[in-house]
């Protein structure tokens, strides 16, 4: 099978010839891992642990003015941050705004993305990976940026026309850049990968009555954008979350990654009984525990457990709990990870 053969399978509930592969990882852990394996570029290490996807990406709009000291990072709808990575928001411009004022902000176009390199990008790859594109819209950690959580909790309570018309300007910009892209795409990508993470390490962050009010709707309008261009949808989605996985399986989500079986109520055995003809999962390998502090031989023996109980019937994809391996994470016990469906059979 081809890789893109491969995950297609999974996506479709059958088994292939082997668990399909996802290796996420930050650039500091790439660079490592390619001095360590003595690999000369980033295509090659991912050909190394047998990544069976490939991600497009349309180019941001450049912020209209320049950073100001110490702000490492602007979201495109303007709140600063600072710190490593993405850092942390330095303020929240709507934390005490009216509705009025909500809708007078400056909300950005999403003409100003560019998507015109998006299809011959997808091409390149000659059909031979699965192809992850469209916009991460990550909404709900949007609209914490711009409201402050405590704010946007209490607004769920006391405001609920002021959130809905935070949520909706924030998601209108993400579906039409992605309508954009998949318009400049036609048919060259396989999967809309999308992210917010909904959960903490003990459960969801909202109620699940909560979470079908505010959120399902804006989610559920993402997905069936997908749909409606033919593309499977895959939400990253951290933590604890598993009282939300029927709605999220009655919006027509295809599947979710990266599972962490460390939080509560995330046990594979147990997501696997109870959505796995339905969801497809990816994840599972706990970057904490077991591939940082782990060796490769229990790295391995976590692997094949895992598979044992994914594998059967399909859907499931291998990769780190973590939507990126961080620099720590040791190279070989990825290595090990990785190696592992190549050997395993059931």
């Amino acid at each position: 099978m081809t890789s893109r053969e491969r995950v297609l399978a999974a996506f479709a509930h059958e088994e292939p010839d082997r668990a399909p592969a996802w290796c996420g990882a930050s650039d500091e852990f790439i660079e490592k891992a390619k001095r360590y394996l003595a690999i000369p570029d980033d295509e090659q290490l991912f050909v190394r642990f047998g990544d069976d996807f490939r991600r497009v990406f349309a180019s941001a709009p450049v912020p209209e003015t320049p950073l100001m000291p110490g702000v490492t990072y602007r979201s495109v709808f303007g709140v600063d941050r600072h710190g490593f990575g993405y850092g942390m928001p330095m303020g929240h411009p709507l934390a005490q705004a009216s509705l009025s004022q909500v809708h007078g902000y400056s909300w950005p176009d999403p003409g100003s993305v560019d998507v015109s390199r998006i299809r011959s990008d997808a091409l390149a790859w000659r059909g031979q990976y699965a192809i992850l594109g469209g916009d991460w819209s990550p909404f709900w950690h949007d609209a914490i940026d711009l409201m402050g959580m405590e704010s946007l909790l209490l607004a769920m309570h006391d405001q609920p026309a002021l959130v809905d018309a935070l949520l909706e300007h924030i998601v209108s910009y993400y579906f039409e850049v992605s309508r954009r892209i998949f318009d400049a795409a036609a048919g060259a990508i396989d999967v809309f990968f999308i992210g917010n993470d909904f959960g903490s390490q003990r459960g969801p962050l909202v109620s699940p009555a909560m979470f079908r009010r505010f959120l399902l709707p804006h989610l559920a309008r993402l997905i069936r954008l997908g749909h409606d261009y033919g593309l499977k949808v895959m939400l990253h989605c951290c933590g604890s979350y598993a009282p939300l996985i029927p709605d999220m399986i009655a919006t027509e989500l295809d599947a979710l990654q990266a599972l962490q079986p460390c939080g509560r109520g995330m046990e594979p055995e147990s997501l696997k009984s109870q959505f796995g003809s339905r969801m497809v999962f990816a994840g599972c390998i706990d970057s904490h525990h077991i591939l940082i502090k782990g060796t490769p031989a229990s790295v391995r023996a976590k692997t094949r457990r895992i598979l044992d109980i994914m594998m059967p019937g399909g859907g499931f994809v291998l990769s780190a709990s973590h939507d990126k391996l961080l620099e720590e994470t040791p190279v070989e016990n990825v290595v090990a990870m990785f190696d592992v469906p190549r050997d395993y059979s059931n």
